[in-house]
């Protein structure tokens, strides 16, 4: 796949993912009424963990994907739509208001959720897959 193609490709994903990130942050954040934590970013970072499972397990065990389907979603779309740069900003920020009980809930939950979404996708996956 020649360079100049691969980056659109990654673009036009990113772009996707980084709408969507705003929706469905904004949309989650809204709902919840918090003005102290960040469940948009948690719920957005969660549901790309499970998205990023669900289609890594089919690259590595069907082969589904091409390479600019691969481009496209996993490093544009999913690199755009979960946001660990902005899961650790905000972590920084409970810890410099001083509530380290948020940032420590708010770090472990989204690390050992996370993981764990990763892996219910592939799960999901390989039972859809079979």
């Amino acid at each position: 796949m020649d360079a100049f193609i691969k980056l659109c490709i990654i673009g036009a994903g990113g772009f996707v993912g980084a709408v969507l990130r705003f929706l469905v942050s904004s949309w989650v954040q809204n709902r919840s009424g918090s003005i102290i934590f960040p469940f948009g970013t948690m719920s957005v970072n969660m549901i790309g963990c499970l998205v990023i499972g669900f289609f890594t397990y089919l690259v590595e065990t069907r082969s589904m994907l091409s390479m600019e389907a691969r481009s496209f979603i996993l490093i544009g779309l999913l690199g755009a739509f979960t946001t660990f740069s902005t899961f650790g900003n905000e972590t920084l920020g409970l810890i410099r208001d001083s509530r380290l009980d948020l940032a420590a809930f708010n770090a472990c939950f989204q690390v050992v959720v996370g993981v764990g979404m990763v892996w219910l996708g592939r799960m999901v996956a390989s039972i859809l897959w079979r």
